[in-house]
C-alpha cells in the first residue's frame, strides 16, 4: 500500500497525528528531500528508513517502487513541504500504482495554496490553480492563457522570480486586478502584501529581504476587481 502523506509547510506543529502514526508504520518513506524530512522525523522520534524520490529521479526509480509495493511492502511518500502532488513529485507514482492495481491512501493535510487564498479575502468559490509558471519556454502562452480566465488565479512563484511575476502580471491582466503575495505560510513572520501588480513589483524591489523562499500569488477575480473599481470611483 502506498500512502500520500502531506507534511508541514512552515509550523511542524500541523502534522496530524495519523500522517504521524502512518510515517511511523510503514516500512519506508520516499522522501523529496531525505534531509529535509529526517529534520522532521527527528523532532516526532520516528525511525522509518527513509529513500529519495523526487523529480530528477522519479523516472528511475517508480518501477521499483512498484514492484516493492508488490512484494507486501507499505510506503509512504512525502515532499519537502505540503501534499505531494501538489506542484511536487508524486503525480507519476500515484498513476502507476493506479495501472499496477495497487492500493494507494492519500491522507488529508497541508497545502500552501489554501491558507493563501482563504486568507486573501479574494473570491475562492471558483478559482483556477496554476501553481508554478514555466521558467521560459511556454511562460508567455500561460499567461495569455491565464488572461481569459476571469477567476481569482494561484499561482506559486520562487523569490528569484516573484518581481518577474509581478511584472507579468501588470502586462497580461492589467492593473485593474488586485494582487495579494503570501510569504511565510504558518510561520512566526507569516505576511499578506496586497496591491497592483505594479505597487508589490515595487515594493519588493526595495526590500528584497522580503524576497526569501516560495510564495504564493494570488490575482483577484475579473468581479472582484471590477466591483472594487466601481467602489472607487463611487468614493
Amino acid at each position: 500500500m502506498l500512502y500520500i502523506v502531506p507534511t508541514p509547510i512552515g509550523n511542524l506543529g500541523d502534522i496530524t497525528h495519523r500522517a504521524q502514526e502512518v510515517l511511523s508504520t510503514v516500512d519506508l518513506i520516499l522522501a523529496e528531500d531525505t534531509r529535509v524530512t529526517q529534520r522532521l522525523l527527528a523532532k516526532y522520534e520516528i525511525h522509518t528508513p527513509l529513500r529519495s524520490y523526487h523529480a530528477h529521479n522519479e523516472h528511475q526509480t517508480t518501477a521499483n517502487v512498484i514492484q516493492l509495493l508488490k512484494d507486501g511492502k507499505t510506503i509512504a511518500l512525502v515532499s519537502d513541504a505540503g501534499t505531494p502532488g501538489i506542484s511536487d513529485p508524486g503525480f507519476m507514482l500515484v498513476r502507476a500504482c493506479r495501472e499496477a492495481g495497487e492500493e494507494v491512501v492519500v491522507l488529508p493535510g497541508p497545502t500552501a495554496f489554501v491558507p493563501a487564498l482563504v486568507g486573501s479575502g479574494f473570491p475562492c468559490d471558483r478559482f483556477f490553480f496554476e501553481g508554478f509558471l514555466p521558467h521560459k519556454k511556454g511562460r508567455q502562452t500561460r499567461w495569455k492563457f491565464l488572461a481569459t480566465i476571469p477567476h481569482t488565479l494561484v499561482l506559486y512563484e520562487s523569490p528569484y522570480r516573484l518581481v518577474k511575476c509581478l511584472e507579468e502580471i501588470k502586462t497580461y491582466l492589467g492593473e485593474i486586478r488586485k494582487v495579494c503575495v503570501v510569504r511565510e505560510i504558518s510561520k512566526m513572520h507569516e505576511q499578506y502584501h496586497f496591491g497592483t501588480a505594479t505597487e508589490l513589483s515595487a515594493w519588493f524591489e526595495k526590500h528584497p529581504e522580503k524576497v526569501k523562499g516560495e510564495m504564493v500569488v494570488i490575482i483577484s477575480s475579473e468581479t472582484s476587481a471590477r466591483e472594487g473599481q466601481e467602489e472607487d470611483d463611487s468614493e
